[in-house]
């Protein structure tokens, strides 16, 4: 079942890179760069850095026009392993866009790397993807991992009181990590650093057999089989956004 929500509409003046974010095009970094390479056009004349539009302007990038999109879509998808969070095709690789052939533009929430599977939040509203992939609003995401050694107390212990990652410099934020069988556990984070849990365990001389995120915030992935996607509910959005601007408040 598909369900339609609204978005909240912006008044006044806003930054381009946020209009073109909003409008779903892609991230506001990735608008700065189109910008900058001269791709954005404001009422027929290039875009400078840091210009402020207007609903009544006239906004192109690469020749083709910009306008928000009025419905918001927000959908929980399973990505399978083996599929990339990108549109770059360069390498040939599958991405998560031939998977969710859906008829309006969208773009991932946040990221899963090649060999990890699950819950991944696809949406149009630049917004509201740039507070979902804000780290800094310790938002909780929630992974069923298994790994290649039987789950030990002192395991758990160093995992969830934070581990220093030699590569990243970085000490990562205390979690929660719980037993879920012999070779498994369930770990939930509220930050995203690159392959996180996956040199959290080589540190730790575990290697991670399988990664699977099963919770984003209050969206869970549920029985939604590999390659499915599904719209979130009224209820699950309202709750999303709740949590979302409760997290800007208290920044």
């Amino acid at each position: 079942m598909e369900h339609k929500f609204k978005k909240e509409r912006t008044s006044g003046e806003v930054r381009l890179n946020k209009y073109l974010s909003d409008a779903g095009l892609c991230s506001r970094r990735e608008a700065d760069r189109l910008i900058a390479e001269g791709r954005v056009q404001v009422d027929g004349k290039p875009a400078a850095a840091g210009q402020k539009v207007t609903g009544r302007q006239r906004v192109t990038a690469d020749g083709r026009e910009v306008a928000p999109e009025r419905e918001l879509i927000l959908l929980a998808v399973n990505k399978p392993r083996g599929v990339v969070c990108t549109t770059d095709r360069r390498w040939g690789d599958k991405t998560i866009y031939d998977i969710v052939d859906y008829p309006k533009r969208i773009f991932s929430a946040g990221r899963l790397d090649r060999d990890s599977e699950g819950l991944l939040l696809m949406t149009n509203d630049g917004g509201l993807m740039n507070k979902i992939m804000r780290a800094g609003n310790y938002h909780e995401k929630e992974y069923l991992v298994t790994v290649d050694r039987e789950i030990t107390t002192d395991f758990l212990k160093k995992m969830s009181s934070g581990i220093y990652l030699e590569e990243l410099d970085v000490r990562t934020r205390p979690c929660r990590v719980e037993f879920a069988g012999k070779y498994q556990f369930r770990i939930v984070l509220t930050q995203g650093l690159n392959r996180q849990i996956r040199r959290m365990c080589e540190t730790l001389d575990y290697k991670v057999k399988r990664l699977i995120r099963v919770r984003i915030m209050n969206i869970e992935l549920g029985n939604l089989q590999p390659g499915e996607y599904r719209s979130v509910t009224w209820r699950e959005l309202a709750r999303l956004q709740e949590q979302v601007s409760d997290r800007e408040r208290k920044r």
